[in-house]
């Protein structure tokens, strides 16, 4: 693995290689992973991206596995349990939005028979394929991430700037923006 071309920015840590090999730039199309996405991309606002990924575990078994229907019942005292909990990132505004916006995420689940369906018609149902030469090539954020914020915070959702969007596209290969020297660029590239 070492004598590949990567994109520079996971460096050499482990964790981070692995995502990036595996997981980002792949399309996703599960609800609870994409919730799962959602609810990391807002924790991580102000925040290194590994920092999450080496919480991730953690979020995973005190979110109950990103089960959305169950997230949306959080009580104020379960908020005070995970506020407590030092492996995840203990900040009451970011907790309580992924309690509000599993909310919101339902009711788009019921309007658009999922979210994967609502999410992807941001992106006309198919990867954006970028070609960035330089990491400088690479966006914060586009037209489309503007308007995903737009339309989520309308729906009721936090903790999704432009910024957090363009992440969360990247995240979930609704944009491939590994660089074209990057050995992950042409697999991403074919994947829907």
């Amino acid at each position: 693995m070492t004598d590949r071309v990567r994109c520079p920015w996971p460096g050499t840590d482990d964790l981070y290689l692995q995502y990036h090999d595996h997981e980002w730039g792949v399309p996703l199309h599960d609800d609870r992973r994409l919730f799962e996405m959602l609810v990391l991309e807002g924790a991580q606002a102000g925040l290194s991206w590994i920092t999450v990924l080496r919480k991730r575990e953690r979020y995973r078994a005190v979110f109950d596995r990103f089960d959305a229907a169950r997230v949306a019942r959080y009580t104020p005292a379960r908020v005070e349990r995970l506020l407590a909990d030092a492996g995840i990132i203990r900040n009451r505004l970011k907790i309580e939005s992924a309690i509000r916006n599993a909310g919101a995420f339902l009711a788009v689940q019921e309007e658009c028979g999922s979210f994967d369906r609502y999410i992807w018609q941001l992106v006309g149902g198919r990867p954006r394929v970028n070609a960035p030469t330089a990491m400088r090539d690479v966006p914060p954020r586009t037209a489309e991430s503007d308007a995903m914020s737009r339309d989520l915070k309308r729906r009721g959702f936090s903790f999704v700037g432009s910024t957090i969007c363009y992440a969360y596209m990247q995240a979930t290969g609704m944009v491939n923006d590994h660089l074209v020297t990057c050995y992950r660029y042409r697999p991403c590239a074919r994947l829907r």
